[in-house]
């Protein structure tokens, strides 16, 4: 789950110009490497819950989505004041505040499985959320600052791939963790004592693994916190609200911002279904596990394609690719929706190679050009990540009334609009 100021060339791949800012830190690209695989592996382990929730609270598939709803919904409500915070504590603090918000929402995994409530997961959820906002607000911008503005999409793209290693590898083991119980009854089979006995039982490998991760995430947060004062020369131009809103007015910005909302929303939309989709008997007739661990293909497609497009991008026009990856998701669900087995499954998991590239190009392509206003971009394109609360619920709703299947027409209008905004935006603005 990515902007783009016009920056000068400088021998130093640390050291920018944008406008005038100058921002001086060798080695801190890696750095923000570290923090797009942290928040892409902890997005990407929602796939995986879900499915275990879905059986636990024994939810129809719009219920379940609400994962989807009140994790990104946080990019919504924090967005904006998000990218306010960061202005006026720097990018480091603000780094820092988002890994200590983060380590509380896993933390309140604890009351979630004690209480055996479907409403306190989603809270710590939202929790969870709004700091991987203000981490994402800060690693959006900042990998765009450091470097020349002829390699921004390129290096955009370089970035995400680590987000996408993130992806990758939480969800096979989040599986084998979360989705390996032995249990022999269902929730639907019980009821009472014995009902909340069951779901307090089976979530506690959910707290397991969040537990896991907040003692991981509290060594970077200090990591962090030590570096606080190493980036020189950061400077914010400061906006009120409507200035920072009015950035939808450019129709370059506004488009592209509307497209990240339609990106997230899709590849969240399949990404928190494709479970279920896979164990279907006309598709790959799977088992649970064997179905969560090939999660991890779907985000793997968007790995090795965010590599391999952070090279294309060097030689090929970001819009006609982004136009061109838009088109084969499209071919890929229609090839999907309209067979069976094998063929139906890896075609729709094939789908995460087609993403790649999206979200980067389409934030480097939106925002061009913004220099100081940087952060009002970064903090207004995450409340357009809010997509993935709003297209999987749609898409939940949908499969409930028809089927899974039906329901992929939903993505696939999505990326349509996508590969129009490619074509638009091919020129440099």
């Amino acid at each position: 789950m990515a902007m783009a100021p016009e920056v000068a060339s400088s021998t130093n791949p640390s050291t920018v110009e944008d406008d005038g800012q100058h921002v001086n830190a060798p080695g801190l690209q890696y750095f923000v490497f570290g923090l797009f695989f942290i928040f892409g592996g902890i997005t990407s382990l929602n796939d995986v819950i879900i499915p275990k929730l879905k059986e636990l609270f024994t939810l129809s598939f719009f219920e379940a989505s609400l994962v989807q709803v009140w994790f990104f919904v946080a990019y919504a409500v924090v967005g904006i004041p998000g990218a306010k915070l960061i202005k006026k504590i720097g990018y480091m603090r603000g780094a820092a505040a988002g890994l200590v918000t983060m380590i509380l929402g896993c933390l309140m995994f604890i009351p979630a499985s004690q209480s055996a409530v479907f409403g306190v997961f989603l809270a710590a959820y939202f929790v969870l959320a709004t700091g991987v906002v203000l981490v994402q607000i800060v690693a959006n911008p900042l990998i765009s600052l450091l470097g020349p503005a002829e390699t921004t999409h390129s290096r955009l793209t370089f970035a995400q791939g680590f987000n996408s290693l993130g992806t990758t590898i939480f969800p096979y083991f989040g599986a084998i963790l979360i989705l390996g119980s032995l249990a022999t009854v269902t929730a639907a089979e019980l009821s009472g004592a014995e009902l909340i006995a069951y779901q307090q039982a089976e979530s506690q490998a959910i707290v397991n693994g969040y537990l896991g991760l907040a003692a991981a995430i509290a060594v970077v947060a200090g990591v962090v916190w030590l570096f606080r004062n190493r980036l020189k020369g950061e400077r914010h131009e400061q906006t009120s609200f409507v200035e920072g809103v009015a950035l939808l007015k450019r129709p370059r910005f506004g488009y592209g911002a509307a497209c990240i909302f339609l990106y997230v929303g899709a590849e969240v939309a399949i990404g928190s279904f494709i479970v279920n989709y896979l164990m279907q008997a006309d598709v790959l007739a799977l088992p649970e596990q064997d179905a969560g661990k090939l999660i991890s293909l779907y985000w793997g497609g968007a790995l090795v394609g965010r590599f391999i497009g952070s090279g294309l991008l060097r030689v090929v026009s970001p819009g006609l690719l982004l136009a061109t990856a838009a088109t084969g998701a499209i071919a890929l669900i229609a090839i999907s929706t309209s067979t069976t087995g094998t063929v139906s499954g890896y075609s729709l998991l094939a789908v995460g190679l087609m993403n790649s590239i999206m979200f980067p190009t389409i934030f480097s392509l939106a925002c061009e050009k913004l220099g100081p206003r940087a952060a009002d971009g970064s903090g207004i394109i995450n409340v357009a990540i809010a997509g993935g609360a709003v297209i999987p619920a749609l898409y939940g709703l949908i499969a409930d009334a028809t089927s899974l299947a039906t329901a992929l027409i939903l993505p696939a209008i999505c990326y349509a609009i996508i590969a129009g905004f490619g074509i638009f935006a091919r020129r440099p603005a």
